[in-house]
């Protein structure tokens, strides 16, 4: 699992690559990696209009919706499974013969 930084670590790292620091001198200095560096560099871009792209606000939406939409789902299955077994059982109203 990737290691996660707080927003304030992110910001501090983000403000020395844009006050004229190489992103290989500020990643080895903080022990971080290149690559991590230059996604946090894109999404700001993301963020503030600069590049087209999916917001982190829209990204946080995205998943909590999605992850809605999986409870969603797990209990449709449930009510259907419930339903299903339900409809094997012998209702009352039909279940018997009728009297004669």
């Amino acid at each position: 699992m990737p290691r996660s930084y707080p927003p304030e670590f992110r910001r501090k790292v983000l403000d020395l690559v844009a006050s004229g620091r190489k992103i290989a001198e500020v990643a080895e200095l903080l022990g971080i990696s290149n690559q991590t560096i230059y996604a946090w560099r894109r999404q700001h871009l993301i963020d503030t209009g600069q590049l087209p792209g999916t917001t982190s606000t829209d990204q946080s939406e995205l998943a909590a919706a999605r992850k809605r939409i999986t409870e969603l789902e797990t209990e449709l299955a449930i009510h259907r499974r419930a339903a299903e077994l339900l409809g094997e059982v012998t209702s009352p109203k039909g279940g018997s013969k009728p009297s004669v």
